[in-house]
């Protein structure tokens, strides 16, 4: 495990499943009749598509961190852009339907909002950012060219 192979995508992927986590955990909604609305009370499809965003992020993150080669946390950039990508547009989706009564959007939705942002630009940059090694390899000095014989290096048979 090492902390030097972590980028800024996975470092915002992390931030952005923070953000959702968060989100899930103060109001969405806010109503007259119905008080504060949470995700959990309004749960659908929406909901379920924040969660495997979050865990998007998440697996993005832990992956880059804990393996020793480059196979896994590939893959899970690769599959961080599509779940990402579906968490923002079930984040705008939720922003736009409100559930009866409620009649203000409270910080939970544009929390999720930023957050599922924030992984799909993390993924993104991640799998743009993918390359072996922070520095570039060395080259090896010119052979020398061999003595005698015609101009293209033989020598006489």
């Amino acid at each position: 495990m090492s902390i030097s192979k972590v980028r800024a995508g996975e470092l915002l992927a992390l931030v952005g499943a923070a953000c959702v986590i968060v989100s899930l955990l103060v109001p969405y909604y806010e109503g007259p009749t119905t008080g504060t609305l949470t995700v959990w009370d309004t749960f659908g499809p929406a909901a379920a598509l924040l969660l495997a965003a979050a865990a998007a992020g998440l697996c993005l993150f832990a992956a880059t961190l804990t393996e020793r080669s480059t196979a896994l946390p590939v893959a899970a950039t690769v599959w961080g852009i599509p779940l990402g990508l579906a968490g923002v547009i079930s984040a705008i989706v939720r922003l736009l339907e409100r559930p009866d009564h409620a009649s203000a959007v409270c910080s939970g939705a544009w929390l999720a909002l930023a957050g599922t942002l924030a992984i799909l630009a993390g993924a993104l940059q991640a799998i743009r950012d993918e390359q072996r090694s922070r520095y570039t390899p060395t080259s090896p000095a010119p052979r020398p060219r061999p003595n005698g014989g015609d101009a293209n290096g033989g020598g006489a048979l």
